[in-house]
């Protein structure tokens, strides 16, 4: 009975794993056919990672499991809209404005030091920065319909991934041995704090950008207040430099041209309220509940994901690396346990120490037991 009991477990094991490789090889088939839209794809199922919690509430407040979903789902939808209409519409009308600043720079600039001026071509430089707006301008003119139907298909998959998130979740257990499953739940764990960090922490930190660039913006005196606001809360996806990135090229810009005060003026300002404050406001009270990722290790992913994957890779590269640190740290304390670095060291150079001392009395053991006999 007992052999038969075995066996028979023995076989639903078999049986487990089979059906899991079954299910990534067809995944992997899937993926392959499904590549143009796999973008679209990974953005929903990371978006509804985070918006399970929001459906749960919406269920506890009464709602049936359809239509907390759907409610989520709307959720979801007004903030994906929220966040791409003024981006889009502010570059539709605003493109005109951006082509004619780039055409107005100088195409010398003179630069005094020790005595001396010094002359610097910039014509090259501003070819290229006008045919690069033209042409991202074009292309995404001409990929408009696609993108249409794209976000239709991200709200279709996001609406059926909050309906159907237990059942997935279930599914992708299912093959995992038991007394691996808490690695798995360390995993989810990772990622979902990281995806938190990424989307819930970082549109917070960018409406507060929005916020602090707007006003500033408009008191200096900028006919493209809102666009130039916009453009920091976008840019406040790039970790570490961020709005730094569009305020030091303005302040240069103002240098170019000879306005000194107005490119001071922006860059102390521009840095403190609009690069440095909303990180400081907004991020302690909400990385509670964010992944604690170091922000060179999110550099890393973001940079990389975004020139490997595109656009996508800002949410997959981050949320690799985080999964990818947690693993290590998971097997570190798995063969380490609770011991420092330090204190790894030291054992290790106690334990060549302590060999010869045991070497010693083996050999010290025999000549005792002869000389007693």
């Amino acid at each position: 009975m007992t052999d038969l009991a075995n066996g028979a477990t023995g076989s639903s094991h078999q049986r487990r794993y089979v059906l899991a490789g079954l299910v990534v090889v067809l995944g992997v088939v899937t993926g392959g056919i499904l590549l143009e839209v796999l973008g679209t794809i990974l953005l929903a199922l990371t978006v509804a990672y985070v918006l399970v919690p929001v459906q749960r509430w919406f269920v506890r407040r009464g709602l049936t499991e359809w239509t907390g979903a759907l409610a989520a789902t709307l959720v979801g939808f007004g903030v994906t809209l929220a966040v791409s209409t003024p981006l889009v519409v502010a570059l539709y009308f605003r493109l005109e404005d951006v082509v004619d600043t780039l055409a107005a720079l100088p195409r010398e600039l003179s630069v005094s030091a020790v005595g001396m001026t010094y002359a610097i071509e910039t014509g090259q430089i501003q070819a290229a920065a006008l045919e690069f707006v033209q042409g991202a301008a074009t292309s995404f003119a001409l990929a408009l319909p696609v993108l249409a139907i794209k976000f239709a298909l991200f709200v279709v998959l996001l609406f059926g991934l909050l309906l159907k998130g237990d059942a997935a979740g279930r599914a992708a257990i299912a093959p995992v041995p038991y007394e691996y499953r808490d690695v798995v739940y360390a995993l989810a764990r990772r990622t979902r704090e990281t995806l938190y960090a990424i989307y819930v922490l970082q549109v917070a930190t960018s409406i507060a950008t929005f916020a602090a660039a707007y006003p500033l913006f408009w008191v200096l005196g900028y006919e493209a207040a809102l666009t130039l606001a916009i453009a920091a809360a976008v840019l406040q996806f790039v970790p570490i430099i961020g709005p730094s990135m569009l305020v030091v090229p303005i302040a240069l810009y103002h240098v170019a041209v000879g306005d000194l005060v107005a490119a001071a003026l922006l860059g102390t300002l521009g840095l403190v309220l609009i690069a440095w404050l909303p990180d400081v406001a907004v991020r302690p009270r909400l990385a509670r509940r964010s992944a604690g990722l170091p922000g060179s290790l999110y550099f890393v992913g973001f940079t990389g994901g975004l020139f490997t994957l595109g656009a996508i890779g800002v949410v997959v590269g981050p949320l690799l690396v985080a999964v990818f640190v947690e693993a290590v740290d998971l097997l570190a304390d798995e063969v380490n346990g609770d011991a420092t670095f330090t204190d790894l060291v030291e054992d290790d150079h106690e334990d060549p120490a302590s060999d010869p001392d045991e070497t010693e009395t083996t050999f010290e053991e025999p000549d005792s037991k002869a000389a007693d006999d």
